[in-house]
């Protein structure tokens, strides 16, 4: 996979090292000739320029690149390389970082970002994640902010313990993706069944999370079966 990133500081060169790692081509934009040097990256292709030129985007075959990822200090740098890696080149995926969370609503699909990465609002999702037992915590937004990766740590007392992951009833456009379990990562099936302390990683739409949540948090007893042909609607499971 061939991977364009602009922005060569600490995320850029973190995230340049991780995809090296996998064996990706990697072509690194920063204005400043040291950060070369500096980054101490082996197997990156370096371009010295101004990432919001076209001139340079051109420079780097940005219309070759599977993934664009703008990764600068500046959230308008950011939005302008996404914009034209998107209307001027047709990259297929962007990944936008966030520097300033007032400016997250502006990291959608109109100025070209596929993935929003919000990193204050990821550091906040994990501390919630590491405490917040018994509770759905939102990881990730994808798809320009419709879509999100979830969390829910299966608490010892939880009602849906003991229970197949076929058997809740999950709201639409909620799916489960991952168990971890006693640090093992498992693929979830039909078949399995929760225990306590299970971390259940879901895909989810937004506009479901609350509903999602009161599936994940049902109490035995609130809800009766439906009927043949009847839609039971959450909280409450069968």
């Amino acid at each position: 996979m061939r991977v364009v990133i602009a922005g060569a500081g600490s995320v850029g060169s973190s995230i340049a090292k991780e995809l090296l790692s996998n064996n990706h081509e990697i072509l690194l934009i920063d204005e400043k000739p040291e950060v070369i040097g500096r980054s101490g990256l082996k197997g990156a292709k370096w371009l010295i320029g101004d990432a919001c030129e076209l001139t340079t985007l051109k420079d780097a075959r940005l219309d070759e690149a599977d993934v664009v990822v703008s990764a600068t200090g500046d959230d308008k740098v950011n939005l302008v390389v996404s914009l034209l890696a998107k209307s001027e080149f047709g990259v297929g995926r962007t990944v936008g970082r966030v520097n300033n969370p007032k400016n997250d609503w502006m990291f959608d699909d109109s100025w070209g970002v596929d993935v929003a990465v919000n990193t204050p609002r990821l550091m906040t999702a994990l501390v919630e994640e590491a405490v917040e037992i018994g509770d759905l915590v939102r990881l990730l937004t994808l798809q320009s902010g419709v879509t999100s990766i979830v969390e829910f740590t299966v608490p010892q007392e939880s009602p849906i313990v003991g229970r197949t992951l076929g058997s809740l009833i999950l709201p639409e456009d909620c799916t489960v993706v991952a168990i971890l379990r006693d640090d093992a990562s498992i693929t979830p099936s039909p078949d399995d069944v929760v225990e306590p302390g299970d971390e259940l990683f879901l895909i989810a739409a937004i506009a479901a999370e609350d509903a999602l949540r009161s599936v994940l948090l049902a109490i035995p007893g609130e809800s009766e079966e439906p009927d043949d042909g009847e839609q039971i609607d959450a909280p409450g499971l069968p």
